[in-house]
């Protein structure tokens, strides 16, 4: 069972490897004392899957269509690009293929029979505590387990070829494929991009108003996921106005068309090359957020990001994009000592050009200002149409502007901050 060729590297492999001993033990008849606590360490591992990713029904079966959803190996990286793959490599998935096609087989009931247990029967038929995945969007976690069950029917390791294959297509394979958001984690070559599983389900329909705003945005990241010229954007303006909700909101809208997006904060923009080669050739479209973006006069590592978005010797690939949001339009502070100080430069216009370089290499700068009043007071009311809020339109505002006025100003995030505030008060 030890001897595949492509699908070595399995994220679970002690679940795989204790299977597979207690199957060749049973089928030996050597089954001891001892594999009881593999058996009963098996089913533990199983079950704890089981409560983190939302599977159910035959959670072995569960198991093993995930282990093959999630391996990155040459054969599945080469499906999700195109599908189905001409070459001798299809023989050595279809050698893998075979070994997990006898995994999927074998009567665990027999395993039960020979170590004297009873617990094969409710791995066979499992049921989730809580089938919301804290791994998976509810899409892909269905889809791993319909894998499950056309694996688990499929007569030939041919089949499975096929059936592997259209997920791979469909889905994509591993942390790449079936996640939506990542962090940075590490420095330098050791730099690695990992999943964010707890992610806020925020879509461009929930953000009330900025609609010209929405539209250019949109418009630039269509482009750029069918193919077409598309620009770094930089979103600026007013705290609290909905400039990072609406770039997350892009990674929901547009995930099941292959977005992706890689959060990246200023002290990592070093590891910036590290990342992209990393993603440069997988068939995905990236974002880079960097939020809240700006610099003080003395740091270096804008330096870093003007080389990524346009200067350096190698060009960006087409498949990455960097979207920012700031609350300065210029990314670098300025002082009014600045000033003074240019006076005695011999090439202040320079200095100036130096600080405005980095924005302008942005072709996409969208403008979000705080809402006005009568503005403001209509963000409240769909809120609270939308979260039920029980409360005479009079009164509601009349507190939504006794809050604003403590709370921050007119800006989105204060209406939600209200609306949160009244739907969990007493009463």
């Amino acid at each position: 069972m030890n001897d595949r060729i492509l699908y070595r590297q399995l994220e679970y492999r002690q679940l795989f490897d204790d299977m597979a001993c207690l199957m060749e033990k049973t089928d030996r008849g050597e089954i001891e004392a001892a594999d009881r606590e593999r058996l009963y360490g098996l089913v533990n591992g199983l079950a704890e899957l089981a409560g983190s990713h939302g599977f159910r029904g035959n959670i072995w079966h569960s198991y093993l269509a995930y282990e093959l959803a999630d391996n990155e190996n040459a054969f599945s990286t080469a499906c999700e690009k195109k599908g189905k793959v001409n070459g001798s490599i299809n023989a050595f998935a279809c050698h893998d293929f075979q070994i997990f096609k006898k995994m999927f087989d074998y009567p665990l009931e027999r395993i039960d029979q020979a170590c004297g247990t009873d617990v094969m029967s409710v791995v066979t038929d499992y049921a989730c505590v809580n089938e919301d995945s804290r791994i998976f969007n509810k899409r892909i976690r269905d889809r791993i387990q319909e894998l499950s069950v056309h694996l688990a029917q499929a007569e030939s390791p041919e089949a499975y070829l096929d059936i592997v294959t259209g997920f791979y297509l469909e889905c994509g394979v591993g942390k790449l494929g079936l996640h939506k958001a990542f962090r940075v984690k590490g420095k330098g070559p050791e730099a690695q991009i990992e999943p964010i599983t707890n992610i806020e389900h925020v879509y461009l329909k929930d953000l009330i108003g900025y609609e010209r705003q929405k539209a250019k945005l949109t418009e630039n990241t269509e482009a750029f996921l069918e193919g077409r010229r598309a620009n770094n954007c930089l979103l600026y303006g007013d705290s609290g106005t909905g400039k990072s909700s609406s770039i997350k909101a892009l990674m929901n809208e547009y995930y099941g068309r292959g977005l992706r997006m890689i959060e990246i904060y200023k002290h990592q923009l070093e590891e910036l090359p590290y990342i992209i080669a990393q993603i440069k050739d997988r068939n995905y479209k990236f974002i880079l957020l960097m939020d809240d973006l700006s610099f003080e006069d003395f740091e270096i590592e804008d330096k870093y990001l003007k080389a990524i978005i346009e200067g350096g010797l190698e060009k960006r690939p087409d498949n990455v994009l960097i979207y920012a949001t700031s609350n300065r339009r210029h990314l670098i502070r300025e002082k009014f000592s600045d000033k003074r100080e240019r006076q005695d430069d011999l090439h202040g216009n320079d200095t100036v050009q130096e600080k405005l370089s980095l924005v302008a290499r942005f072709g996409i700068q969208i403008y979000y200002g705080a809402p006005e009043k009568k503005e403001f007071q209509e963000i409240v009311q769909k809120l609270a149409d939308r979260w039920h809020i029980d409360m005479p339109a009079e009164q509601l505002l009349l507190e939504a502007n006794a809050w604003e006025l403590n709370h921050g100003g007119l800006s989105g995030r204060t209406a939600i901050q209200f609306i949160t505030h009244l739907s969990g008060r007493k009463g």
